[in-house]
């Protein structure tokens, strides 16, 4: 699944947001950019069942051929 976050505006101007698609703390860093594009604090959390989850990381090992 892809990273997607979903932004809910109420009547009352509550805003929700929901991450999908982050393993373990990847979407702690979309936090403070939110805060500040939409001009509001967290005052309660939740983490979704991905949250304690590990996140997998691929590295991949380059080899070069070098001909002198």
């Amino acid at each position: 699944m892809a990273k997607q976050i979903t932004i809910r505006i109420f009547p009352d101007g509550k805003i929700e947001t929901k991450t999908m698609g982050m393993k373990g703390k990847t979407c702690l860093k979309y936090i403070k950019p939110l805060e500040q594009i939409l001009d509001a604090r967290v005052v309660d959390s939740e983490y979704t069942p991905e949250y304690y989850e590990t996140e997998e990381v691929v590295e991949q090992e380059s080899k070069a051929n070098i001909i002198i």
